[in-house]
């Protein structure tokens, strides 16, 4: 299972040009992290992305599209960073708490994982994403107990 989403968080990037590196500004690179995101380069979304999380470091959508960019390349303990802050600065973010549980979970905290999942689970009880991955990690921690 893959860690895609809509980007439904709050605000959305600025469009004042960052410091010196990709051309454009905060709002290109996210919208072209995002399509590399879509396409399968989660690696190549990193590089956009992080250049505007430094931009804009309170946005919630850009840290929420870098998190699932670095899930997407393998960078968990980074998604795991990113998706917690989102949770911190909003505990009712339903999607930022179901990709810090999966993110989780791939890091093998099958406990935090469940916790994580079973909030996201109970905010949005008909998504059926959501419930599933709440199963697999239940199971493997029973599995592992």
């Amino acid at each position: 299972m893959s860690v895609q989403g809509p980007g439904r968080s709050a605000d959305s990037p600025g469009e004042e040009p960052g410091p010196a590196g990709p051309d454009g500004g905060v709002y290109e690179w996210y919208t072209r992290g995002l399509e590399l995101l879509k396409a399968g380069s989660a690696a190549a979304a990193v590089q956009l992305l992080a250049r505007a999380a430094e931009s804009e470091p309170e946005s919630r959508s850009v840290r929420e599209a870098l998190a699932r960019a670095q899930y997407g390349a393998r960078l968990f303990e980074e998604a795991a960073a990113n998706f917690r802050w989102i949770v911190e600065a909003d505990p009712a973010e339903d999607y930022a708490l179901f990709g810090l549980g999966l993110t989780l979970s791939r890091m093998g905290d099958f406990e935090a994982a469940v916790e994580h999942l079973a909030l996201a689970c109970a905010m949005r009880p008909e998504n059926k994403d959501y419930s599933q991955a709440l199963r697999h990690a239940r199971a493997t921690l029973a599995s592992r107990r």
